[in-house]
C-alpha cells in the first residue's frame, strides 16, 4: 500500500455490485492526489494520479 493512502477510505461505484472493480480515494495528506486500486487486491499497489490527470481520465470515460 502506498503510504500516502494508508489511512484513506477507498470507495467504489454504487452500481458495481459485488464484482471486482476499481476503488478511488482522496487523501487529506495531499489534496492534489487521487488513488486508484483493485478491489480484489486492496493491499497491492495504488496508482496515484494528480487532480488534472483524474479529471482527464473521468472526462475521457464519459466521452466513451
Amino acid at each position: 500500500m502506498t503510504p500516502l493512502f494508508q489511512d484513506s477510505d477507498f470507495r467504489k461505484a454504487s452500481g458495481s455490485g459485488t464484482g471486482d472493480c476499481v476503488e478511488v480515494a482522496l487523501t487529506d495528506h495531499n489534496p492534489d492526489s487521487v488513488g486508484l486500486r483493485d478491489s480484489k487486491n486492496p493491499r497491492s499497489t495504488v496508482l496515484v494520479l494528480t487532480s488534472a490527470e483524474w479529471l482527464a481520465f473521468t472526462g475521457g470515460a464519459l466521452m466513451a
